[in-house]
């Protein structure tokens, strides 16, 4: 039934057990997880302002936090004896890229945490979560 299932992580708690999550899902189906992160580029927005840290030092930091979080996920992954593979992908929007990366990665459905945001909080900061429920062509399954 499924054969590549794909599952973004922030590095959160939450999100580490959607990647758990999906593994123990995919084990019976035989399929393969593609965990990935999205790590967002440099701001050259208000170039003028002070800035702590220059382009270089930036990417690589944030691809540094990204690898360990790629790394963890796929330790997870890995302890329950499921295929995996990791995608780390720079992008403004995680929620656009997310979707282009079930295409790329050629997945049949996707396995995201929800991150409980509530009241006028999720209505106004919206939730990539919820983006990707709107937009995305595949089954998207939302882990709590």
């Amino acid at each position: 039934m499924y054969q590549r299932i794909l599952v973004p992580t922030d590095g959160s708690e939450r999100s580490l057990r959607a990647v758990e999550g999906a593994a123990k899902f995919a084990k019976p189906f035989g399929a393969e997880v593609v965990v990935m992160t999205v790590i967002e580029p440099y701001s050259y927005t208000n170039l003028a302002e002070y800035r702590p840290e220059s382009i270089e030092q930036y990417d690589e930091r944030v691809t540094a936090e990204a690898e360990e979080r790629l790394a963890e996920a796929e330790k997870v992954v890995k302890s329950l004896d499921v295929p995996v593979r990791t995608a780390m992908v720079k992008s403004f929007s995680p929620a656009e890229a997310i979707i282009e990366a079930v295409d790329r990665e050629e997945c049949d459905l996707v396995v995201m945490a929800s991150h409980g945001r509530k009241g006028i909080a999720a209505v106004l900061l919206g939730s990539e979560t919820q983006k990707v429920l709107t937009h995305c062509r595949i089954p998207v399954l939302v882990y709590r």
